[in-house]
């Protein structure tokens, strides 16, 4: 929920946590047996979040993502704000029909909007045909998407996430969290010692 700069001493003291990957999952990218997991806790409300993921995780995606170095998993943590759940239940019915990266990339594109008029689903609805936006409107009141996004939650709180984005970098089972938006080229710098070890 802000923006914090570490050090790199401080992203090296590993810290125990039990995040994991969500084999199948449409929100994860990447190879399941790459050295490093990035358990990514974040809120499609978070203005720290679209900042995240339109700076950083381009880059991420194409140096560690890309070439097998990292699989990212993507996880839905909401905060007290009034449309974290809407939005993290409305992405997560899309995801069942194959459209995550379709829906959450376009939340973040027009976060501004869609927060300022209050309507996620018609926020949604531009960027869906209209037989998708009924499917993932019928999903939306499925109980199983209700049930995904509370343990994805569930999960956060386990991780003692209390602010997004959160991302927990995972490697020989070592766990290191890292809260608020940092640099590409500190968390870069981070990862690539992280694969020397």
């Amino acid at each position: 929920m802000k923006t914090t700069t570490l050090s790199l001493a401080f992203l090296l003291s590993v810290a125990s946590s039990g995040a994991g990957p969500a084999p199948g999952s449409t929100k994860a990218l990447g190879s399941p047996t790459a050295p490093i997991v990035v358990d990514l806790f974040s809120d499609f409300q978070c203005p720290h979040c679209k900042e995240l993921h339109d700076e950083i995780l381009p880059l991420m995606i194409a140096d560690f993502v890309d070439t097998g170095k990292v699989y990212l998993v993507r996880h839905y943590y909401m905060l007290p704000r009034p449309l974290s759940r809407p939005s993290a239940t409305i992405v997560c019915a899309a995801e069942r029909i194959g459209k995550y990266n379709q829906v959450a990339d376009f939340l973040y594109k027009t976060q501004p909007i869609w927060v300022k008029s209050g309507n996620v689903d018609e926020a949604v609805s531009k960027v869906l045909s209209p037989a998708d936006m009924q499917k993932v409107r019928a999903l939306v009141k499925d109980p199983s998407v209700t049930a995904e996004v509370d343990k994805d939650q569930a999960l956060g709180g386990t991780e003692r996430v209390d602010q997004t984005p959160t991302m927990i970098i995972v490697h020989k089972g070592q766990h290191t969290p890292i809260a608020g938006v940092i640099s590409y080229s500190l968390l870069k710098m981070y990862l690539d010692q992280v694969l020397t070890k």
